[in-house]
């Protein structure tokens, strides 16, 4: 019997002068970047924290903790990349990843196919496995007067 898992991942960073806008492995023109120890990348972190979610194998945090100037600035697609082997050296596959950016500002439209390539790769399935959609918070909260982005993922793993 195939033993099906699933993961749900959060992440939420607040926009930040002089930093890059980098989402899903994608550098997005806007007027500032997400503040992070690292990249600021919430879609990876998300997805990360989805996959090591659905594995029992605990949090982003635990694994790449802020604390560690190892991770300062890191390239949060080669944490997703290792999230991806250690799932994989568990025995479990990687079915399916669901994303969902929630944001004012960028539109987001323009990169989602990039996106879902990008995360494809990173994680080892077909783009077809991967979905990457936006939406607005109608301007409630911080998120929705532009503050900030929040990014939600649902994975899903094969196992014995």
């Amino acid at each position: 019997m195939t033993l099906q898992r699933f993961g749900h991942g959060y992440d939420s960073h607040l926009f930040g002068a002089n930093r890059r806008l980098l989402l899903g492995g994608v550098e997005i023109p806007h007027t500032s970047g997400l503040v992070g120890h690292s990249d600021g990348d919430a879609v990876a972190h998300a997805v990360i924290d989805a996959l090591l979610g659905a594995a029992a194998m605990g949090d982003i945090g635990t694994l790449f903790p802020n604390s560690n100037e190892r991770w300062r600035d890191a390239d949060s697609m080669e944490l997703l990349r290792e999230v991806k082997r250690r799932v994989i050296a568990a025995n479990y596959m990687i079915v399916n990843v669901d994303v969902t950016i929630i944001t004012e500002a960028p539109k987001i439209g323009p990169f989602v196919q990039q996106m879902k390539t990008n995360i494809a790769e990173a994680i080892g399935i077909s783009v077809g496995g991967v979905s990457v959609k936006a939406k607005t918070n109608e301007g409630m909260d911080a998120v929705g007067e532009g503050r900030g982005i929040v990014v939600h993922a649902v994975a899903s793993l094969a196992g014995a």
